[in-house]
């Protein structure tokens, strides 16, 4: 869900970019078949999630979101943080982000073959709507979230969300900004 904050902390190597996000779509254990890049980002995909789990920070900002969101708090949080990302993308990159968008859209559309089924399915529509640069759009967050209650099996609070992220705005981009430090300084010692 946290696609762009994924992509920012990645190795900056298309193999391991892609490997970063593959990991919401590739469960359990992880075997050889993969190019070693590939491998790589996502077992960094994976340690950036398990970072978060036992973050103070990422903590922190599930605790501003009210409780009625119970489980969904990490969901929210992960779709913000993407949202303050890409609304500062100039603060943490020196190449725009819709350059940086397209070329992971050409990664994506060039290594459609080897995409695990999941993301197959969801890398046009993330081209298409040109997903990494369209979350800095708060309108497009409350979409997100819309579409994201719509695909979970049980009644859950998220389409709701967007009022915690208008409520909480200035705590949550804090947040955000020292997750993304915690979380390189993190990827560096790794």
């Amino acid at each position: 869900m946290n696609y762009l904050v994924h992509l920012y902390l990645s190795d900056p190597t298309p193999e391991c970019r892609l490997g970063n996000l593959m990991g919401d779509f590739i469960k359990g254990r992880l075997d050889n078949g993969w190019a070693p890049e590939i491998l790589r980002g996502i077992r960094q995909h994976r340690r950036v999630d398990a970072f978060a789990h036992q973050s103070s920070v990422f903590r922190r900002s599930k605790a501003r979101i009210h409780d009625r969101f119970g489980h969904c708090k990490g969901v929210l949080v992960d779709v913000f943080y993407d949202h303050f990302l890409a609304r500062k993308w100039s603060h943490y990159s020196d190449t725009p982000l819709e350059v940086f968008a397209r070329d992971i859209y050409r990664l994506l559309e060039t290594s459609r073959d080897i995409l695990p089924p999941g993301l197959q399915r969801v890398a046009p529509r993330m081209i298409a709507h040109n997903w990494l640069v369209s979350y800095r759009d708060e309108q497009v967050i409350g979409r997100v979230l819309e579409r994201i209650s719509e695909r979970l099996r049980r009644p859950n609070p998220i389409a709701l969300g967007i009022g915690e992220l208008h409520r909480h705005y200035a705590g949550l981009e804090a947040d955000c900004d020292l997750f993304l430090e915690e979380a390189k300084e993190y990827l560096r010692d790794w």
